[in-house]
């Protein structure tokens, strides 16, 4: 049993199988939210909701239990939030694409992401990166999903006035207030497991008062949807015609995934301590190549691009630090090809408490961001207060070191900036300008 264990860089001799496989649990269930969402967002593309479903799980399998085997790392991965809506209402519904076309730009931005990760390319990207704008990706990273569970459990909804304002006190922003205390405590009193447990009882709280639905006619297993409808349905014609807004758009595609990955493997791993004196993320290549090869069968499958989820960081909250959690991830999202009715059923106010407390773990790394310069205090609260305000890990990475790279140069301290760094300011300059051309 301990040498199969090895295969995910377990030591017993630092880690616990039961701590692992409920970070594990943690993270399925605080991420299982795709299976609902992504099938009803991909299906508003014209594509086949049972389809998308199962491709969904099986994207998100594969790539996780690559990371488990490969990168040894407790992180799992499944279709993209945002990268579907992107995907769906703006190359599909916006920009007039057909889904095939668009499924062919996710497979095309796979393989090219598969041979920068091979040159080490993407590595040489993230050692550019200087140490106060990682602690800032941390940073922004928690505010970011603290965000998303406060939207989620209707805590902060919309506002026409203010943008964003406190909402109604109901049934779900109760239970997501509950969930949030309850989770505090528990985790205040050093309980193993408070998230999870805190997930799992506001779930059975929220049935007597409608917040968890339990279908009529509920039934535990349910036969997984072929993926015939959608798998390998590529259309290249506007590639092999080098149409320069299709480039473009698989260009878009691999500067949001390239950045949302980065953010969240750095960002999770320098809030929980898993990195080296130097900042630096043990196995990151191989996470990222684990990655490239998740959006890649992804596309096969018939599903948007796959990316390292942020929520991960409930299961490390939890103790996470090997494959065996992302592989307990896998295997879960496996189970629900045939359970799906019950993962279906957890509230997303269940789950606020697991992001709001996760984002409040993950403001630590801002006592080592040095404010008082402001060459390095200005580029590191853009990079963290953009998460949030753009909805996007890349966006703040890209802003946070457009805008360091502009400082820098504009004091004189520009040959202090390796050329890679120049290059990335280029494309990210390209990135905005693109499209106004």
């Amino acid at each position: 049993m301990q040498k199969i264990l090895t295969i995910f860089g377990f030591d017993p001799a630092k880690h616990s199988v039961k701590t692992e496989m409920l970070a594990g649990l943690t993270t399925f269930l605080t991420m299982s939210y795709i299976l609902a969402v992504n099938p009803i967002i991909l299906s508003a593309a014209g594509m086949d909701k049972g389809a998308v479903f199962s491709a969904t799980i099986l994207a998100a399998f594969i790539a996780t239990v690559t990371m488990a085997v490969y990168a040894k790392m407790p992180f799992a991965l499944a279709s993209g939030m945002g990268l579907n809506a992107f995907f769906a209402y703006t190359l599909v519904i916006s920009m007039g694409y057909t889904w095939q076309e668009a499924l062919a730009a996710v497979l095309l931005e796979g393989v090219v992401f598969i041979i920068l990760t091979i040159f080490k390319v993407r590595q040489a990207i993230v050692d550019c990166i200087p140490l106060d704008l990682r602690y800032s990706i941390s940073v922004g990273i928690g505010l970011f999903i603290a965000f998303i569970g406060l939207k989620n459990g209707g805590i902060i909804v919309a506002s026409p006035s203010t943008m964003t304002a406190l909402g109604p006190w109901n049934a779900t922003s109760l239970i997501a207030v509950g969930g949030i205390l309850l989770g505090a405590v528990l985790l205040a009193m050093k309980v193993r497991g408070a998230l999870f447990y805190t997930i799992l009882l506001m779930t059975i709280i929220g049935i007597p008062f409608g917040v968890t639905n339990v279908p009529e006619g509920f039934t535990l297993l349910s036969l997984p949807s072929s993926l015939e409808p959608i798998a390998l349905k590529f259309d290249f014609s506007r590639f092999f015609a080098v149409d320069i807004d299709y480039i473009i758009v698989v260009l878009t595609l691999l500067f949001m995934d390239l950045f949302d990955t980065i953010g969240t493997l750095m960002g999770a791993s320098i809030g929980a301590g898993m990195v080296d004196e130097k900042g630096n993320v043990p196995n990151l290549n191989k996470a990222l190549m684990a990655d490239a090869i998740g959006t890649t069968m992804g596309a096969i499958c018939g599903t948007s691009t796959v990316t390292t989820y942020v929520e991960s960081t409930t299961g490390i909250a939890e103790g996470g630090r090997t494959g065996l959690t992302s592989i307990t991830v896998a295997l879960l999202f496996f189970v629900a090809l045939f359970f799906s009715p019950i993962f279906l059923m957890i509230p997303s106010a269940a789950t606020t408490s697991a992001l709001f407390l996760v984002g409040v773990m993950m403001m630590r790394p801002v006592l080592n961001i040095d404010f008082v310069h402001f060459r390095t205090g200005m580029p590191c609260f853009i990079t963290m207060m953009m998460m949030p305000f753009t909805a996007s890990i890349s966006e703040g990475i890209v802003l946070g070191m457009l805008s360091y790279i502009i400082v820098k140069v504009c004091i004189g301290e520009g040959k202090h900036l390796s050329w890679f760094m120049y290059l990335l300011g280029a494309l990210f300059i390209l990135k905005y300008v693109a499209p106004l051309l």
